[in-house]
């Protein structure tokens, strides 16, 4: 998996109840694109993320 900053990613709930997230790249950590990423969500919470099968990455157009 690659990313960008600025890439949009989507983090699926694992249940029909839980609500998919949502959030922007702010920083690609690893090297070439690769994970971690520092994530910023729309709550304004800001984490490193290391995706699993459940993380898409929507690349800037």
């Amino acid at each position: 998996m690659q990313a960008t900053a600025g890439d949009r990613i989507v983090i699926r709930g694992k249940t029909v109840e839980t609500p998919d997230r949502h959030g922007e790249i702010v920083e690609v950590r690893g090297e070439n694109g690769g994970p971690p990423y520092l994530v910023k969500f729309e709550n304004g919470h800001e984490t490193v993320v290391f995706p699993g099968s459940d993380f898409v990455v929507e690349h800037q157009a």
